[in-house]
């Protein structure tokens, strides 16, 4: 099946190239400036704003085919568009109302001679919508971008049908499994209401309705008064879809007669019957955690239902995962879809929305007729990053951190980037900095980073702050996180070499500070008690994730994450010649440093109070205070030499174990990086297959913070860093431990850096490094700096 490339999807059959199907087009200009011809359509006599799937058809003849047809779609929630029964494209990529994604196909590869259909499928999650999706009310749209092709723009010529048999399920999951679910409801779908074929342009619509108009225009960003959605070009491309086999059936169990499932029914082509009147369990294996559209074929079992569970992994009694391989004496709980076969041949199901997993459970029930699964599988779906970094050392326990790392990041990464594939798909700015580096150093890739960093920006609320999670139809604040919106808008002008993209967000800047410094108590010159959610780590002493100090003032931690971003503003400020605002950002920094090393710093411990009180003692404070400057230069590499061997301080987790890593490359000790990385082999250990949220007990086994080592490998092993705004010149400083080979490649914007490094017992450092030819930069080992230059070079440093 895959050498035929070919999608079942949501009961249709579509030929499509499983290559990456985006389609980087011009945006038409003048699509920026002026009222859309086409009209936002929806279907008559339907609640706008309530749960609804819909299709809508146009027809139309061609004598010649041409070699281009440009056309501009979106809907409200999400559409899927097919030309002649062709998949070409989903969306529009996740953003809000101000910001409302526009995707550009050129269908000519699609049309032929004679009947046309343009067809897409529509559809409103209303009040069951995921959080991340932010909704006006129903709506399609699509505009040719030639004024010869409007006769195909959307308006009351386009046909409508409500499709209900689709009704949504799993409603329920999130109070079942007594946690935080927010992605969205799972699908039951009837087949004897679907209207199979309905993509074709043999099927027969006489009966549809006319599309009615919305009463809203089609408006770009900066036009009209009066606007439901401004319409924007997509920043990022389609996603990548590709075929995915199961791995391994895992349990099959029935009640009635004997029941036996062969091992190739996984495989293509290998259908397996249910007979008549039984209840059958499958449980499959994908081998590995994915983000995927399940897809089941199936033909005959009139009567029957067929329930298709999906977990991360498998839980006993206590509702605890242990070791993520075994499934012995436990069970698959989590969100599920439905599906009731109306008894037709090769009916095929597949939800609207991805689906998170390694485990499926199949619940099937037949009734007075036998079933055939012809086929069951997945399409992964994601961002469509291209790895271009390479890594490997003598070490090989470290290939299996870097080739999960990536797996993590990678399933942590859609139309925007999620905390979490399974539970939320939320894009929150402390998760999101450590993906963006990720991501830049994994692909060089940034256009998913700069739409993380536009999001935020439109995110911002009367006080001046981001809201913590966005896109997001309900309010989150969370300040610290807005405090590490500007530490990201830091990092891309450090890497990427972009300066007008950076300035079109320093306005963001000053709202943010603003509402810090008016927390400030100036008798202690720390913060004080501060408002919202004051997040800084799921560390078991810290409340809600909430350290000491934070609700009631003065919190080391807060003050030094404020101290440590106002040096990355000034930089910012400074750079960009607004000079009085650096100064003054600059000044206030000091003054803070000043007031919590004067309250909250231990001289006899050598370690940073959590409060003024020093009845609490933690890691992330002295971590704060080192990478924040507050503690002296020369005191740094024994504060964090305290910070890893003392035991009685509140432990990092996951997520602030990559600003662990920071403080321990700054203060001179990143040699002991190797020994950090415990967490992630006992991850491994245990089955994992991507990186958890936090320690055991976790939630979601697959958490895009715990993905850092795919960054660290080259930012702190290898040692590549920026050594001037946009990677202008490169400070590569490896940090080898006890490693004596290493390898490794990452992209940089002038091209491909290369290093390799061999270290002998007595610690010198022999190998070579590759620079793009207009790249220079140094070498640091061991206090010995030497200069790089475009091109190779060998490399004899004692």
């Amino acid at each position: 099946m895959f050498n035929k490339h070919w999608i079942w999807l949501t009961g249709i059959t579509v030929a499509l190239s499983f290559q990456a199907i985006a389609q980087s087009l011009p945006f038409n200009e003048r699509f920026k400036h002026q009222y859309w011809p086409a009209h936002w359509i929806c279907c008559p006599d339907v609640p706008a704003s309530a749960y609804g799937v819909f299709h809508f058809r146009k027809t139309f003849q061609l004598d010649t085919v041409p070699a281009q047809l440009i056309i501009h779609v979106t809907a409200d929630n999400r559409y899927h568009l097919f030309v002649n029964g062709h998949d070409v494209g989903r969306g529009p990529a996740r953003g809000d109302t101000y910001n409302w994604n526009v995707e550009t196909y050129d269908i000519a590869p699609y049309l032929q001679q004679g009947k046309n259909v343009l067809a897409a499928m529509v559809w409103n999650m209303g009040e069951y919508a995921p959080m991340a999706q932010i909704s006006a009310r129903t709506g399609f749209l699509l505009q040719a971008d030639d004024t010869a092709w409007d006769k195909l723009n959307t308006n009351r010529s386009w046909k409508v049908l409500h499709d209900t048999a689709y009704l949504p399920c799993a409603t329920e999951t999130a109070a079942r499994l007594h946690t935080y679910l927010v992605t969205g409801p799972g699908d039951a779908v009837r087949a004897a209401d679907y209207p199979w074929g309905w993509e074709q342009t043999d099927y027969d619509d006489h009966a549809w309705r006319q599309a009615a108009d919305v009463p809203a225009a089609a408006v770009p960003a900066g036009v009209g008064s009066d606007n439901v959605w401004t319409l924007v070009p997509s920043p990022i491309p389609q996603m990548e879809y590709r075929p995915q086999r199961l791995q391994a059936i895992r349990l099959s169990a029935t009640q009635g007669k004997e029941f036996t499932i062969r091992d190739t029914f996984i495989q293509p082509s290998h259908p397996l019957q249910i007979p008549a009147h039984q209840q059958v369990k499958i449980i499959l294996d994908q081998g590995q955690e994915t983000v995927a559209y399940p897809v089941l074929l199936v033909s005959g079992g009139a009567g029957a239902s067929i329930r298709i569970t999906y977990a991360e992994a498998a839980v006993d009694s206590n509702g605890q995962k242990g070791n993520r391989n075994e499934i012995k004496g436990k069970e698959i709980l989590g969100l599920y879809d439905e599906f009731y076969p109306d008894g037709g041949n090769e009916r095929r199901f597949s939800p609207l929305w991805i689906r998170a997993y390694r485990y499926i459970q199949l619940d099937i029930t037949t009734a007075g007729n036998p079933l055939t699964l012809e086929d069951f599988y997945g399409i992964y779906t994601g961002y469509p990053f291209h790895r271009l970094a390479t890594f490997a050392s003598n070490d090989s326990s470290l290939q299996a951190i870097w080739r999960v790392g990536w797996h993590t990041a990678r399933l942590c990464a859609g139309e925007t980037y999620f905390d979490c594939p399974y539970y939320e798909q939320l894009q929150y700015e402390g998760d999101t900095r450590i993906q963006a580096l990720i991501s830049l150093y994994n692909t060089g890739d940034d256009r998913l980073m700069r739409k993380a960093i536009h999001d935020f920006y439109d995110s911002r609320t009367p006080n001046g702050l981001t809201q913590g999670r966005f896109p997001s139809h309900r309010l989150q604040i969370i300040p610290p996180y807005s405090l590490f919106w500007i530490s990201m808008l830091h990092d891309y002008w450090m890497l990427r070499p972009d300066t007008e993209f950076v300035k079109s967000y320093l306005s963001g800047l000053q709202p943010i500070l603003s509402w810090y410094e008016a927390h400030v108590d100036p008798a202690y010159n720390m913060l004080g008690p501060m408002d919202w959610w004051s997040f800084v780590d799921w560390a078991a002493t810290f409340p809600g994730g909430v350290p000491a100090g934070a609700t009631d003032g003065h919190s080391a931690i807060l003050t030094c994450q404020f101290i440590y971003t106002l040096h990355q503003a000034a930089d910012l400020l400074d750079a960009f010649g607004f000079t009085h605002q650096a100064a003054h950002y600059s000044q206030l920094a000091f003054r803070l440093s000043q007031g919590v090393f004067t309250h909250c710093f231990d001289m006899q411990r050598m370690e940073m109070a959590n409060t003024p009180e020093k009845e609490q003692f933690s890691q992330h404070a002295s971590i704060l205070a080192v990478l924040a400057d507050v503690i002296p230069a020369q005191w740094q590499k024994q504060v964090m030499q305290k910070v890893l061997t003392d035991t009685a301080l509140d432990q990092v987790t996951f997520y602030f174990r990559f600003y662990l890593i920071q403080a321990l490359v700054k203060a001179g000790l990143a040699d002991n990086y190797l020994n950090q990385l415990s967490p992630w082999l006992d991850m491994l250990k245990i089955g994992l297959t991507t990186f958890a949220e936090k320690p055991e007990p976790t939630r979601s086994d697959c958490h895009a913070w715990s993905a850092c080592p795919a960054y660290d490998f080259l930012a702190t092993l290898c040692g590549i860093r920026p050594a001037a705004p946009g990677f202008a010149k490169v400070a590569i400083t490896p940090h080898l431990g006890s490693l004596t080979h290493l390898v490794a490649s990452m992209p940089h914007p002038q091209g491909i850096i290369q290093v390799e490094f061999f270290q002998d017992k007595k610690g010198k450092l022999t190998g070579s490094i590759s620079l793009p030819q207009q790249l220079n930069g140094y070498l640091e080992w061991k206090g010995i700096r030497m200069n790089l230059h475009g091109g190779q070079q060998s490399i004899n440093l004692p």
